[in-house]
């Protein structure tokens, strides 16, 4: 499990159904396309729902979650951040929690470190999230901020693996045509510990 990467953990998360997140389908087709839009047109996207500071937050937090890497672009070269603000917006009962998890952000980083999240160094914006990541580990008074991360990080797996990036990030190669199978590669099976009998 250990050989997993962040961007690989991120993928299989974004297998879960999007309805068991709360969001309907149709909310999620008008957020990519709405992100799409915003993109191709060019323009400085202004926030629909979040202020200037929330989304600026927005757009920090979620390359952190999905950084640039060899394989791919950030959340924010995908439009994530577009899309999260059309979402929030969107499904009203996602806004005050969204809302409130970035204030909480904000007076986590205020407590310990002097500034808000933005202020903050990236050593110290880790810190916080390490804090509230793993749900299991975190201690009872992160419960906010655990809950808070849970349904970001969900929705900037959603955002990103729906959009043309993130289909390009999976190799998702649609319904082809196989002619002829011939099982899992030798290197596949080598690494998953199994063989065919």
């Amino acid at each position: 499990m250990s050989d997993l990467t962040r961007r690989d953990t991120l993928q299989i998360l974004a297998g879960i159904p999007l309805l068991a997140a709360g969001l309907s389908p149709q909310s999620v087709v008008r957020g990519v396309e709405a992100a799409r839009r915003a993109r191709e047109a060019g323009t400085a996207y202004t926030p629909v729902f979040f202020t200037a500071h929330e989304y600026q937050t927005v757009v920090v937090l979620a390359d952190l979650i999905i950084p640039r890497d060899e394989r791919s672009g950030s959340a924010t070269d995908a439009a994530v951040p577009e899309f999260i603000d059309y979402i929030v917006g969107y499904e009203k009962s996602m806004q005050t929690p969204t809302r409130g998890g970035l204030a909480w952000l904000d007076n986590q980083c205020r407590e310990r470190f002097g500034q808000a999240f933005l202020g903050a160094t990236d050593a110290q914006r880790r810190a916080v999230l390490d804090d509230i990541a793993w749900p299991a580990k975190a201690r009872p008074e992160m419960s906010q901020g655990v809950a808070f991360f849970n349904d970001f990080r969900d929705l900037t797996a959603s955002g990103f693996f729906s959009s043309r990036m993130g289909v390009e990030d999976l190799q998702y190669l649609g319904n082809t045509v196989v002619p002829e199978w011939k099982g899992c590669p030798p290197e596949a099976l080598a690494k998953l510990g199994v063989r065919y009998e």
